[in-house]
């Protein structure tokens, strides 16, 4: 099963895919936010099509307590419109500090920090829908 991971940012949505065996995420690209969220819907729609995705995973940065924030909420409010215009399977999944890892991960590359900077949502999108795909595969609830 192909999955498509997406970091939602206010500026940026990182966006990754997975291997047609839903084994292994990897970053696919970044959508630039347009202040049009329909747009961006429908650019979102346009990559579920071009790579036949049969799911979405949607990042939700919960609180480092598990609690529901104003940005988690917020997010959780992005998936279920995206839900309901996709025309595929829409879950979220706990994000908290993916940047982080992505960050720490491209540090150790010779990037310079504005290559980095235009990798890292992409990145933090693949770790995300990493370990979504990791705990299906291990046959628990991702949710």
């Amino acid at each position: 099963m192909r999955a498509l991971g997406l970091d939602l940012g206010s500026k940026r949505i990182g966006v990754a895919l997975s291997d047609s065996d839903g084994t292994l995420a990897l970053p696919y690209e970044v959508v630039q936010r347009t202040g049009d969220r329909e747009r961006d819907h429908r650019r979102i729609a346009e990559l579920v099509a071009e790579t036949e995705a049969e799911v979405v995973v949607v990042g939700v940065p919960y609180s480092l307590d598990g609690s529901t924030g104003p940005m988690a909420t917020r997010y959780r409010a992005e998936a279920r419109r995206l839900r309901a215009t996709l025309g595929v399977p829409v879950e979220t999944y706990d994000e908290r500090l993916t940047t982080v890892t992505a960050e720490r991960a491209l540090r150790e590359t010779d990037l310079s920090g504005r290559a980095r900077r235009k990798v890292v949502d992409q990145v933090a999108a693949a770790v995300m829908l990493q370990s979504w795909l990791d705990h299906r595969a291990r046959g628990e609830d991702p949710a």
